[in-house]
């Protein structure tokens, strides 16, 4: 298959993950509302959600939506794959407006879409290409990202401790998009053994780490949405950082493309201040939408 056959199916896939990852993030923010708040990276609270049905299915379809991902992973760029999977924030305003009986509150919804328009205008100028993917098989450069993944996930932990109730899901969102978009860079990554062999992977360290920073960041995601009054800032949140992440170790990791001229990188540039502005205004909607 070429790289526009590669595009047509890789494509849809991101986006049909976004699908499932929207509505599964409807169905757990819902379940972790019914059980009493766990501190943030207590295992005990997956422990209680696993009791209620609804959470179950939100795992099915998380983990549909995942099985989506990593197909879409091995025949496009990460840094394609991951912004798209933005689109996941539409689906989860208009299944929880579904869910709750009511028309989506109109500033939610547009600073959603904001958020979409962004990241759409980052594609359209960046067109990422795929590398080979082979930065992260040396000690060094494993390393050098796991310490930035303690750090950013260390201090985004330290300042939910620290901030009131309101702005406490930002932080733990924050911090499982990190988890997030590392673990997809790590997918990535092993989507190069698997062209090879399948059996190769388990000789990989790679996918020891996506085991452990992959349900931690689910964990922190359950934080985040529990602590909140509302899911869609956290969910925003995840989304947007989730890509951010992706886009950093794509180009410093795995020897992905994107274009550099001044033109294309101000345009780039552009479409991530509207992610990052779209994110405030929704952030400060939280408490209002909610009634708050």
């Amino acid at each position: 298959m070429n790289q526009a056959g590669h595009l047509a199916v890789g494509a849809p896939l991101a986006l049909a993950a976004a699908a499932a990852f929207g509505t599964s993030s409807v169905l757990q923010f819902r379940a972790v509302r019914q059980v009493p708040e766990e501190r943030a990276g207590r295992p005990r609270l997956l422990a209680r959600l696993f009791r209620l049905p609804s959470w179950r299915w939100s795992v099915v379809l998380a983990a549909a939506a995942f099985a989506l991902q990593v197909a879409a992973l091995s025949l496009v760029p990460l840094i394609l794959v991951q912004p798209l999977l933005v689109t996941g924030l539409i689906w989860y305003v208009l299944v929880f407006a579904a869910a709750e009986r009511h028309r989506p509150d109109p500033p939610l919804l547009l600073e959603s879409m904001l958020c979409l328009l962004g990241l759409a205008a980052f594609l359209a100028v960046a067109q990422p290409g795929r590398g080979q993917g082979r930065g992260l098989e040396s000690l060094g450069s494993a390393v050098l990202l796991g310490v930035a993944v303690v750090i950013s996930v260390g201090l985004c932990l330290l300042a939910a401790l620290r901030l009131d109730r309101r702005w406490r899901p930002l932080p733990l969102a924050l911090a499982a998009g990190v988890c997030y978009g590392v673990t997809a860079g790590l997918i990535s990554s092993l989507g190069f053994h698997l062209e090879q062999s399948p059996l190769t992977v388990f000789g990989q360290w790679q996918l020891y780490a996506i085991a452990v920073l992959g349900p931690f960041g689910v964990l922190l995601s359950q934080n985040a949405y529990q602590a909140g009054p509302v899911g869609a800032p956290a969910l925003a949140t995840i989304t947007v950082t989730d890509p951010l992440v992706s886009i950093a170790v794509g180009l410093l990791w795995l020897d992905e493309r994107i274009m550099t001229g001044v033109g294309y990188l101000l345009g780039q540039v552009f479409g991530l201040v509207v992610v990052v502005v779209a994110v405030f205004l929704l952030a400060r909607r939280a408490p209002h939408a909610a009634g708050g």
